[in-house]
């Protein structure tokens, strides 16, 4: 099987799992107990926190872990947003969101606050001066993607931070497809806190963690003991936070030399893709995901490009793993001027690690060949889909 869908998961290192492993036999222990077991599972606790701070330039003890990227940015929205009320309601994202943002901030409308989404153009991008536009004396949160999943392109958190810093407004930044793909570092970027998730970089699935900078006041999510310095209750997986440890301990010494290799992939199959008649890159065409493609490709749906490619053992993606099996056009891929009928005809190539120059060839050879046939039985000709409504801005 040729794999391109590391933006959905990715496989676990061997190392990680060696390192998991004891914590899922031996050493069994309750973190909060006061004997050996308790002890060694809370010092590998400790070291795998400073671990992941280590990969974003954090302090050890700004990093709480959560269950997931989605819980990591439920608790910084919510988390914020409870804890500022009495200064004000107002929150600002952005409308190429994950759905767990989106969602989370429409719960919050539902109690009461009140959410500005605002424009990105059609590559994806956020315009700071949009942010500082929307900005009010009752702005509390900003909350801004680092780096869609989706099309893969990469946000001006800088200068966003330094707006938002300028109006003693909070910024969170869902950091879960950025972090071990791209170099972070929070201190430069500014940001307040920092939503990521250890199986975007070859960790274990049901570890998350989110940075929140010293000093910033937060809600907590889950209420219950005092794990994670009273601010995520409930008692720790170690094997899987010790995993992530790992694997960020492994992103941060292999960044450099994973991130030329799948750019140099993910260059050649837009190379070769992009020039296929009617189809479309998603995106910024520089400024994007070391290892991410997307298309979207006119008269045909990406499910049946997905169902070929899969006959031929290549397994990619349509839209986001949240949102391809809901049947409707990507709300991201909306937000970015393209037509509904288009965004129907999306496809999504993620690069990783194990992936090789071959795999790639396999697309570029495959995928020409399948867009032609299913374009010879596809009842949506030339004057049908992407006609009736606005042409695509890209």
């Amino acid at each position: 099987m040729r794999y391109f869908d590391h933006v959905a998961t990715n496989p676990l290192l061997p190392e990680v799992l060696d390192a998991m492993m004891p914590y899922f036999k031996e050493q069994f222990g309750n973190p909060l107990s006061p004997y050996d077991l308790g002890i060694a599972a809370k010092t590998a606790i400790e070291d795998a926190r400073a671990q992941v701070a280590a990969l974003v330039n954090a302090k050890a003890g700004e990093i709480v872990f959560t269950s997931s990227g989605a819980e990591a940015n439920n608790f910084a929205l919510k988390g914020i947003a409870l804890a500022k009320q009495q200064s004000g309601n107002h929150i600002i994202t952005s409308k190429a969101e994950h759905h767990s943002i989106m969602n989370t901030a429409r719960s919050l409308e539902k109690l009461g606050f009140v959410v500005t989404y605002i424009p990105v153009d059609k590559y994806g991008l956020v315009d700071p001066k949009d942010v500082e536009k929307a900005i009010i004396k009752d702005t509390t949160v900003i909350s801004i993607i680092h780096a869609s999943s989706e099309v893969g392109t990469i946000e001006p958190i800088k200068e966003i931070a330094a707006l938002a810093k300028a109006h003693n407004v909070t910024l969170h930044v869902d950091s879960v497809a950025a972090v071990g793909a791209i170099p972070v570092d929070v201190a430069a970027l500014g940001v307040d806190l920092m939503s990521m998730t250890a199986h975007q970089f070859y960790g274990p699935k049901g570890a998350g963690a989110l940075y929140i900078r010293g000093g910033q006041r937060i809600l907590p999510l889950i209420y219950g003991g005092i794990q994670e310095n009273g601010r995520r209750a409930g008692t720790e997986n170690v094997p899987a936070i010790v995993g992530m440890g790992k694997a960020a301990a492994l992103a941060k010494r292999d960044l450099a030399i994973r991130t030329q290799h799948v750019t140099r992939l993910r260059d050649r199959l837009i190379d070769v893709i992009g020039k296929v008649e009617s189809v479309h890159l998603t995106g910024h065409p520089h400024n994007r995901l070391p290892g991410h493609a997307s298309f979207v490709v006119e008269y045909i749906e990406g499910e049946g490009m997905l169902l070929m490619l899969q006959a031929k053992d290549i397994v990619a993606a349509s839209g986001s793993a949240c949102t391809s099996k809901a049947l409707k056009a990507s709300p991201v891929l909306i937000s970015m001027g393209i037509p509904s009928s288009m965004a129907h005809g999306s496809l999504v190539f993620s690069m990783g690690i194990g992936n090789t120059e071959e795999d790639v060839e396999a697309i570029n050879e495959e995928l020409p060949k399948i867009i032609r046939r299913l374009r010879e039985i596809s009842p949506f000709g030339k004057s049908g889909w992407g006609k009736s409504e606005p042409e695509a801005t890209h």
